[in-house]
């Protein structure tokens, strides 16, 4: 194992009725900036129940973060931020909108000109306005993480940051919240939990081997309960068991001890997104199997022990790898993805040379090695049209 240091100071409220606990958590009088997106929040309950929570405090309310949260959006907020004085933001949705509040947070205390120079890596994060969630789409961890991704219309950009001063002071994960959201959505906070975990995982042998027998058992799970969740949308148990499962996923522990992450599935995913306006775990589900099959000798260790532990898997490790990657992919189909490019409407060697073209341009060689180039990209790309 390699050395490590552990900190998540995030307080987690799980369960039924828990969204009533923010009255507990922000102070009476604070001024508070609700923050959500397309409104969906007000046909199933939780805005009510949000606002009924938050009765002792200055609310103000932001309409209309995104799906992929854009900057322009962001700065809007921020905008408002100033204006009322606000001391502390309220993400009530999902992984997105927390990003978005996230970039909101730091932008509005940014005093340096442009706060995209944050997403550049140009300029360190100082100090952020507190802030709080309402996790209503299990997917990204963001809940319990530093981390947030933003878009930008005006460069067609997608950009990752992160910071201790984003980890929020609670996030309330209430299970009910979930049981109406479109199978879509579901389904994408599945596939993106499952790639999570799979790029914390898919890397060195032995090195950590608690933290891959915790990665392990959430991919078991996901691969139990996402179906189950697919089947009748208001399993209590199972969208219990799915949301914590994102939170787990992405939230520092399943990369404990490990010696290297694989993040090259989500490096070309953020730009197809970026590029076509895929959904995000869209992408995800396109991308990863084509990774792994192109890494598949040097993985084959890794990937054959994936396949005997999570899928049951039995023979030589050639073919127990090779066997686990359609696994992966066919989980993906069973879930209603669309795994390859060309029945995405999207045609492979623009795709590739466009994407390649644009990691390069940023310096970015990916993979845990920092392996994969322009030349590893398009053969990629190749090997998901």
């Amino acid at each position: 194992m390699t050395n490590f240091v552990a900190y998540n100071p995030v307080k987690l409220v799980f369960g039924r009725g828990t969204i009533a606990e923010i009255a507990k958590e922000i102070p009476a009088g604070t001024r508070v900036l609700m923050v959500y997106g397309g409104g969906s929040i007000k046909k199933n309950g939780v805005y009510e129940q949000v606002l009924k929570a938050l009765g002792a405090c200055a609310v103000t309310e932001f309409c209309g973060i995104e799906p992929n949260p854009r900057y322009e959006t962001c700065m809007k907020a921020v905008e408002v931020c100033r204006k009322e004085k606000i001391q502390f933001l309220l993400a009530v949705g999902g992984g997105s909108v927390l990003d978005g509040t996230k970039f909101i947070a730091v932008a509005a205390k940014y005093g340096r000109g442009d706060p995209w120079n944050v997403m550049e890596g140009r300029a360190p994060i100082e100090k952020a306005l507190p802030l709080g969630c309402v996790m209503t789409l299990p997917a990204t961890g963001s809940e319990m993480n530093t981390f947030a991704v933003i878009s930008r219309d005006s460069t067609n950009e997608k950009q990752a940051f992160s910071s201790p001063h984003v980890f929020p002071k609670f996030s309330i994960l209430d299970p009910q919240t979930t049981f109406s959201l479109p199978r879509k959505q579901t389904a994408n906070g599945i596939v993106d939990t499952f790639v999570h975990v799979m790029e914390q995982y898919m890397c060195d042998v032995d090195s950590a081997p608690l933290t891959e027998r915790m990665a392990e058992s959430v991919l078991q799970t996901i691969i139990e309960d996402g179906p189950k969740v697919l089947r009748n949308p208001r399993n209590y148990q199972s969208r219990a068991s799915v949301m914590w499962c994102a939170t787990v996923g992405l939230n520092g522990w399943l990369g404990l001890g490990a010696a290297a992450q694989d993040w090259a599935t989500h490096m070309i995913g953020h730009e197809l997104t970026a590029i076509y306006g895929l959904d995000h775990a869209r992408t995800l589900a396109i991308i990863m199997p084509a990774v792994h099959r192109f890494m598949l000798k040097r993985k084959q260790i890794r990937m054959a022990q994936y396949g005997r532990r999570v899928w049951g898997l039995k023979g030589t490790d050639r073919a127990v790898a090779a066997k686990a990657v359609e696994k992966t992919e066919t989980f993906f189909r069973q879930l209603g993805f669309k795994t390859k490019l060309s029945e995405n409407g999207i045609e492979w060697p623009g795709a590739g040379i466009q994407v390649a073209a644009r990691l390069s341009a940023r310096g970015c060689r990916i993979g845990e090695a920092a392996d994969i180039g322009e030349n590893e990209v398009l053969s990629i790309f190749e090997l998901a049209k």
